[in-house]
């Protein structure tokens, strides 16, 4: 059974999501700020929640970091909802462990698709999988099992997201890949135009191995994408 909560304050925003939601299938229940949403979250554990950046009260980034700090709630996948000028917000909220965001305004066929990408990623069945042997490239290690990032033997945290893109681009190493590519292998969906979803995580990405002196380059290709060089 998948259940979404969406924690957002304008109504007919809300009762959009919740409506489109159930027209799916899927149990939907809506909150105007993170108090009601907490109080539910002890009652059910949702499959996804879709969190508003700017709620009254605690605001949506506070709520993230709560929930990815919390051992019984951090595993629920996040994805935000923010203004589509908010970059610092989006990116900020990615590094602390968002799945994904949207930008209001947004179309009910892009919610949908962005919901059924992130359940298809977090959704397995655990007797299927096989444990994947560690991904190695110059200075970093991912395990790809237990999803953490060593670089120079030292602890990386990545976000979901992040570690789904850099295991992309270590696998195809010294292949240019497309911004179309990357969006619909690692997002899982496709839609023009959101080329700003991949520069964003690049440019995190790129940072964080900076941070941590890794040899490893990506490099960007105009017009075209990127390519992690050998």
């Amino acid at each position: 059974m998948t259940i979404i909560y969406s924690v957002e304050d304008d109504a007919s925003i809300r009762e959009l999501i919740l409506y489109a939601a159930k027209t799916c299938g899927y149990q939907a229940q809506g909150f105007e700020n993170a108090q009601s949403m907490y109080q539910a979250l002890e009652q059910v554990i949702p499959s996804v929640i879709l969190l508003d950046i700017m709620l009254p009260g605690k605001d949506g980034i506070t709520v993230l970091k709560e929930l990815k700090a919390s051992e019984k709630y951090k595993h629920i996948p996040v994805i935000l909802l923010t203004a589509k000028s908010a970059e610092y917000d989006k990116v900020h909220g990615l590094d602390l462990g968002a799945d994904d965001y949207i930008s209001k305004p947004f179309g009910v066929m892009e919610m949908l698709s962005r919901i059924r990408a992130v359940l298809r990623r977090t959704q397995s069945d655990p007797s299927t999988v096989q444990i994947p042997p560690p991904l190695e490239f110059k200075d970093i290690v991912l395990d790809i099992n237990k999803r953490t990032a060593t670089i120079n033997n030292q602890p990386c945290s990545l976000t979901f997201k992040e570690f789904d893109l850099l295991s992309y681009f270590i696998k195809n190493r010294g292949i240019v890949l497309s911004r179309d590519k990357i969006m619909s292998v690692v997002w899982g969906y496709d839609y023009a135009g959101e080329s700003r979803t991949i520069d964003m995580h690049v440019k995190t990405l790129r940072q964080k191995l900076q941070e941590n002196n890794s040899q490893a380059v990506i490099r960007t290709v105009r017009s075209v994408g990127y390519v992690l060089e050998e």
